[in-house]
């Protein structure tokens, strides 16, 4: 529902009356995830999909039904192989789905919505069974244990199915920031596949001169300043667990303070490039200037998985790919050398990625 805030505003504000079909389960393998969107007006526009274009026509109808009458309804689409087929499922999958009405006149979908929409945090939940199905709920709504699950959910940014009755506890995030320290052509190269793969890029370096936005045109931030005084310089508010620093400046006068820093930080993934022999010379700095060997083993040196290419922009897909990886809980092998279901269980791959409390050790601004 979230992922459809900026146009589910715009046609209730124009008057219009919507029904959101949400995917509230998936079994096997399906073109989209748990919380896949769609909505339906009732001027038959149709805004986003639940399984890029394959089950969307009786999805219409699911919605239709929901806004003659006001009363949410569940459905599930593909059963076997051969009807998952014909519904345009990939290897058997099956989905289960809610539709709902989302109405202006409701203060807590109004609240999410809007607070999606202006790139802010916003969670909500949406009842799947009982008498209040399909309401759309705020974590205050509900039991204390399934409000507990609820925030869990809501602080990972993640969709789940909490509590009973079940609630499907959808949420939005703002992008994850990705901090390049180093405006070098490897930068250049990162912060194009970054923004494409949704982050929120920063790039930070002292010279002028290279910080440009012809240099750097996919970049949210271009920061001229030292590296360390920049990542002292954010707020709390700026840096979660899916943040993602990078220092690409080989040099070590701005790579070791900028690297102590931002071990400092409440992030998830802190990397720098290097040869094995920068690495350990740089190793050496570091726990001259007091990190500790736990802190120095969060840091991913040398940067990137090994895929085998040299260029800047193989380089920056190899790092992109170990972020990712660090993120999700991934191993970085083919998936055919893997068995089992391609997609991990997202609370666990999450915890691979969890960022330390703050390092209070470390003064903000040295």
């Amino acid at each position: 529902m979230l992922e459809l805030a900026s146009a589910l505003l715009d046609r209730l504000a124009r008057g219009r009356r919507a029904a959101v079909i949400t995917v509230t389960r998936v079994a096997r393998s399906a073109p989209r995830g748990l919380g896949a969107s769609m909505a339906v007006t009732d001027k038959g526009e149709v805004v986003g999909s639940i399984s890029g274009g394959c089950v969307e026509g009786d999805a219409v109808v699911l919605a239709h039904a929901v806004l003659a009458d006001g009363v949410a309804r569940t459905a599930t689409f593909g059963f076997d192989d051969r009807t998952a087929h014909a519904a345009g499922l990939a290897c058997g999958g099956r989905v289960d789905v809610i539709a709902y009405e989302v109405r202006a006149s409701d203060p807590v979908a109004m609240r999410a919505l809007e607070r999606a929409a202006d790139a802010r945090a916003a969670t909500a939940g949406i009842v799947l069974e009982g008498a209040d199905r399909g309401r759309i709920v705020a974590s205050r709504d509900l039991g204390p244990a399934s409000s507990a699950a609820f925030d869990a959910a809501a602080l990972l940014a993640e969709t789940r199915v909490v509590g009973r009755p079940a609630v499907l506890a959808v949420s939005s995030a703002p992008r994850p920031r990705l901090i390049l320290a180093g405006a070098t052509e490897h930068a250049a190269a990162l912060c194009r596949v970054g923004a494409a793969a949704g982050f929120a890029v920063t790039v930070v370096d002292p010279w002028e001169l290279l910080v440009t936005r012809e240099r750097f045109p996919d970049a949210d931030d271009l920061v001229v300043a030292l590296p360390h005084e920049h990542l002292a310089r954010l707020p709390e508010s700026a840096v979660d667990a899916r943040t993602a620093v990078c220092v690409l400046t080989h040099d070590a006068r701005l790579d070791v303070p900028a690297i102590r820093q931002a071990l400092a930080l409440p992030i998830g993934f802190v990397g720098a490039l290097g040869a094995r022999a920068t690495v350990a010379r740089r190793a050496e700095l570091l726990r001259a200037e007091g990190v500790s060997d736990a802190d120095l083993a969060r840091l991913h040196a040398p940067l990137g998985l090994d895929l085998g290419g040299s260029a800047p922009e193989e380089t920056a897909v190899a790092i992109l790919a170990e972020i990712l990886a660090a993120r999700h809980g991934g191993t970085g092998a083919p998936l055919r050398e893997r068995t089992g279901p391609l997609h991990r269980d997202r609370p666990a791959a999450e915890a691979a990625c969890a960022a330390p409390p703050r390092n209070t050790a470390v003064t903000r601004g040295s």
